[in-house]
């Protein structure tokens, strides 16, 4: 994503010689997929700048190991602001957290990510993501795209309470990244997206499979990673989302006691 654009905000120094991005590993590619991961995670992390309209603490780095660089988001969990609704110094883990049931759907919409220490202390490392600056990102979310069907899938599992238009990352083709998972997980039913056109439509058979795919794992690997970001409530809360959508097979209608579409929109 470009410095100026969604909550990502833009970089405070209009000089600033910002490292480029490299393009995300291929999600068919389990090698490229696991040396990303390293990179961000062992990888020398320098600030090049902060992105000043995000709400919280968002500095745009450069990761590097050997002759490889990269261009990446850290959310370090000090700069966190606090929420009303989700416990303090949680949000970096919750993105992590979406990672995790990102990559067991196989669906690749959260772009690398990995939680590490870094020049203000532990956070989010995120791999930059450079969307195709000719997409209309207001048209691509009303759209009928199955990368943003698949979105809608996915946010209704992490039970994502923030899904902006601004949080949509096209960079190119006919994929979609989405980034800014902070207010994740919430044990209670917080889903608020602008992605609601295929409410109380029956899930396509992909999403099915999917869904599927993380039941399975919740009683394995993901299950175990989950925990260790989550509470034991949060992960019994998420068990039960994709039990449900995957009894009524259908995708989840907007909450009568919370706000549908998050604000502002953009």
């Amino acid at each position: 994503m470009t410095p100026s654009s969604g909550d990502r905000g833009s970089a405070g120094d209009g000089a600033l010689e910002r490292t480029a991005p490299i393009p995300p590993p291929d999600p068919s590619s389990p090698h490229e997929v696991r040396a990303a991961e390293r990179l961000l995670l062992d990888g020398r992390l320098t600030v090049e700048g902060r992105l000043v309209q995000a709400s919280n603490a968002t500095l745009y780095c450069a990761v590097e190991s050997g002759r490889v660089r990269a261009a990446c988001v850290y959310k370090p969990v000090s700069g966190e602001r606090p929420l009303w609704d989700f416990p303090d110094g949680t949000l970096a883990q919750r993105e992590v957290a979406a990672y995790a049931v990102s990559q067991v759907m196989g669906w690749n919409i959260v772009p690398p990510t990995v939680h590490r220490d870094g020049p203000y202390g532990p956070g989010m490392v995120q791999l930059w993501v450079e969307p195709d600056p000719d997409v209309d990102l207001v048209a691509l979310s009303r759209s009928e795209a199955p990368a943003i069907r698949r979105m809608a899938v996915f946010d209704a599992v992490i039970n994502n309470a923030d899904r902006k238009i601004g949080h949509l990352l096209p960079p190119g083709g006919a994929h979609v990244y989405g980034c800014d998972h902070g207010v994740t997980f919430s044990a209670e039913y917080k889903l608020r997206t602008v992605l609601w056109q295929w409410r109380g439509e029956r899930l396509t058979d992909e999403a099915v499979e999917a869904l599927g795919r993380v039941r399975d794992a919740l009683d394995g690997g993901l299950g175990e990673r989950l925990s260790g970001l989550l509470t034991a409530e949060e992960v019994a809360a998420t068990r039960h989302r994709v039990e449900l959508m995957l009894r009524h097979r259908v995708h989840p209608f907007p909450s009568e006691d919370w706000p549908a579409v998050p604000w502002p929109p953009l």
